[in-house]
């Protein structure tokens, strides 16, 4: 299986958000491109596409800076994939031919089980549970 470069960063940035959730203190851009090796100038991008999408919340200014809009728990894959790369949960297959319409149900079911699979994780899943593994913004 395959996933876009951009869904895993939004994986690994919400992850390293989530590890400050319910703090006072933002996380800023710098400091989560460096925690979870994502390049600045992309993760800007990425976190104004979560914003967008409503997974995120941010604030401008010198205290600024970006937190979880909601609990890790209640933020799924399903919700990131939908937010930065829609276009993986699309699997249109032609029913064309004779093999075309049960082609299209496997992939059609194949989808669905993906979908479900990415509604059963959270990105609280994400969380490391070792705490050497922690990092703190």
């Amino acid at each position: 299986m395959k996933i876009s470069l951009k869904v895993e960063y939004a994986c690994r940035v919400l992850g390293q958000l989530a590890r400050g959730y319910g703090r006072p203190n933002l996380a800023h851009i710098e400091a989560l491109a460096k925690a979870e090796a994502v390049p600045a100038n992309y993760l800007v991008q990425i976190l104004n596409e979560l914003r967008n999408g409503g997974l995120i919340s941010s604030r401008r200014g010198k205290q600024g800076g970006y937190a979880l809009a909601r609990s890790p728990a209640e933020i799924t894959l399903y919700d990131i994939v939908r937010v930065v790369d829609s276009e993986m949960l699309d699997a249109p297959v032609s029913t064309a031919g004779q093999s075309g319409a049960r082609v299209s149900l496997a992939w059609r079911d194949i989808g669905t089980a993906f979908e479900a699979a990415l509604k059963a994780r959270t990105v609280e899943n994400l969380l490391s549970r070792d705490a050497a593994e922690m990092w703190h913004i």
